[in-house]
């Protein structure tokens, strides 16, 4: 796995940098949403949050189709891949994501499957208000988690 690895976790680190951009953003759009009550806002927030999930499930697939070579499918495969990630495959690798970890993004994906099959003006305030709350802390230990294992990648190339 010795390039492989190795660019892997390159690709991982490349990704959460592009995430870590996220952060200031919600803040920022959410602020907005209090101050002015400002749907559109609110729009923004939803969809910094949707590509919040997006990135970690494009590592998620990433990990799943060079290491795991499953990616589950089926109608219930994007669940499936977030329970996939938070366990060991003895052997081969350690969870890339801790049950704790895997319980709070299932928040961020449940919501991202909403923001993709609803009309904007159907969203949940009081919804986004929990994950906005929540984003600084799940970012930061999605951060460390990823960092771990990008690190446990190179040590194994």
């Amino acid at each position: 796995m010795s390039k492989a690895g190795n660019a892997l976790a390159d690709r991982i680190l490349s990704e959460l940098s592009e995430l870590s951009a996220l952060t200031d953003r919600v803040r920022r759009a959410w602020e907005m949403v209090v101050s002015r009550n400002d749907d559109f806002y609110l729009d923004s927030v939803a969809l910094n949050l949707h590509g919040f999930y997006s990135g970690l499930e494009r590592i998620f697939e990433r990990v799943a189709s060079s290491i795991d070579g499953n990616i589950p499918a089926g109608a219930n495969w994007h669940q499936e891949l977030l329970v996939q990630m938070s366990r060991e495959i003895q052997g081969v690798r350690p969870a890339v994501i801790s049950p704790e970890l895997k319980d709070k993004l299932e928040g961020y994906r449940g919501f991202r499957h909403v923001v993709r099959h609803v009309y904007s003006y159907h969203l949940n305030p009081a919804k986004i208000k929990s994950l906005v709350d929540l984003f600084p802390e799940t970012l930061k230990e999605a951060d460390a988690a990823f960092t771990a294992f990008a690190e446990f990648l190179r040590n194994t190339a």
